[in-house]
């Protein structure tokens, strides 16, 4: 039934490539993965395969990705994608030694990609199990895991309809989960190779702070301001936060959209009564004379909110809350809409007194209002922020830790 369903998959994603050019992308390359990994694997070097769906989840494994990397440079590093999101924009990731797109997983696929990679190890980051690859790794006796994965109650592996795939979970070696929840969901279905470690995101934010440098353009920008920025904005969120800074000339407004097409960056200027400039098309100079600055490209807002007195981040009027922990960590307030529920480190925020939630513009317009008055709440908010990110930290080094001890400690070289 699992392969039935991929089938049809497969069918309608060829479908789709003919009118969908995100689509199109995805398609071709995971038809080119193969004439990739011919080229490009060495059949002497021994591959550690790291697996993540997008780039959320790239984000989530790289730090242990370049822990594993630097403790044994031994190893290459297979990098496999499923999302043009995470494959376009890091495919010339330098800690890799090969990326590419993972074919569709049926059995024929995974038998001849893993006949052609051979990895000594497997990572499969959060959401990632399927069920070809995960049969093939633990017949051939491969260490393979699930890095930051969490459960619920509604997955189709705890509904009575799901006992036969849930089968597929117990090809891991190890899961590391990101919390007890997770645990005892396992626990229920028989599935016993269960650590609690965290979030690796964590770890990655504080990675991403550590290593940010400068950007003279924002600096001018904020020059003597209070600073807004809105992450990852979608047109609901920005209704709200728009409306207000039109009418509060005395801070400096930055938006980061989450998709930036000449439509979506229209419609944000239409709705803007403030002199704006795009990031890409201005100097340190002229941003200095602006109140908005649009960030008109990607890569740079999880350095930028470096300059945040207060942060947005966008999704929650939508399908769900994007980034916190990427403003969070620096000591900043972060504001989101309502669909956050899911989102453990959203939830984390607000217990903590960093995080705040809104449902409308008149919470929205409150609780500005009182970070207006009340500076000494938003240094304490920010606060409890930086502290959350910090206290979550860890989990990439307990992974490694468990790898380490379990495996080369005891096997010395992988084969």
């Amino acid at each position: 039934m699992y392969d039935f369903f991929l089938y049809l998959y497969s069918l309608g994603v060829a479908i789709d490539s003919l009118f969908n050019a995100k689509v199109k992308k995805m398609w071709r390359g995971e038809h080119q993965a193969f004439n990739i990994l011919r080229e490009k694997v060495d059949p002497e070097a021994k591959y550690i395969w790291f697996h993540a769906a997008s780039l959320g989840e790239f984000e989530q494994g790289r730090p242990l990705m370049e822990c594993i990397h630097q403790a044994h440079p031994e190893y290459k590093i297979l990098l496999t994608f499923f999302s043009p999101s995470g494959y376009e924009v890091r495919k010339d990731y330098q800690g890799a030694d090969i990326i590419c797109y993972l074919p569709l997983d049926t059995p024929l696929n995974a038998k001849r990609f893993l006949g052609l990679v051979h990895p000594v190890m497997a990572f499969f980051i959060k959401y990632e199990f399927w069920r070809n690859y995960l049969n093939i790794l633990k017949k051939r006796n491969i260490p393979t895991y699930s890095v930051s994965s969490i459960f619920r109650e509604k997955q189709i592996f705890f509904r009575w309809y799901g006992c036969v795939y849930a089968h597929v979970l117990k090809c891991f070696t190890r899961l590391f989960v990101q919390n007890q929840k997770s645990k005892d969901l396992l626990e229920m279905i028989g599935v016993r190779d269960v650590d609690i470690v965290g979030d690796t995101r964590f770890d990655r934010v504080l990675q991403i702070k550590e290593a940010a440098k400068p950007f003279p353009v924002v600096e001018a920008f904020k020059e003597g301001y209070k600073v807004f920025i809105a992450g990852s904005s979608w047109p609901p969120d920005e209704d709200i936060f728009i409306k207000f800074f039109n009418d509060h000339p005395d801070w400096r407004l930055v938006i980061a959209p989450h998709v930036i097409t000449p439509e979506h960056l229209k419609q944000i200027q239409s709705k803007l009564k403030m002199p704006t400039v795009y990031y890409t098309d201005t100097t340190p100079e002229e941003a200095a004379h602006a109140q908005c600055l649009v960030i008109n490209c990607f890569g740079l807002l999880s350095g930028i909110y470096r300059y945040a007195d207060v942060a947005y981040i966008g999704g929650g009027f939508g399908v769900g809350i994007h980034n916190t922990l990427e403003a969070g960590v620096w000591n900043v307030p972060v504001i989101f809409g309502p669909n956050n529920k899911r989102f453990r480190e959203a939830q984390g925020l607000l217990k903590s007194g960093g995080g705040f939630e809104i449902q409308s513009y008149e919470d929205f317009e409150q609780l500005m209002n009182t970070f207006l008055k009340a500076p000494a709440v938003v240094k304490r908010a920010g606060d409890a922020a930086g502290a959350f990110v910090r206290s979550l930290a860890g989990a990439t080094q307990r992974v490694f830790d468990y790898v380490e001890k379990t495996v080369w400690s005891k096997c010395g070289r992988l084969h």
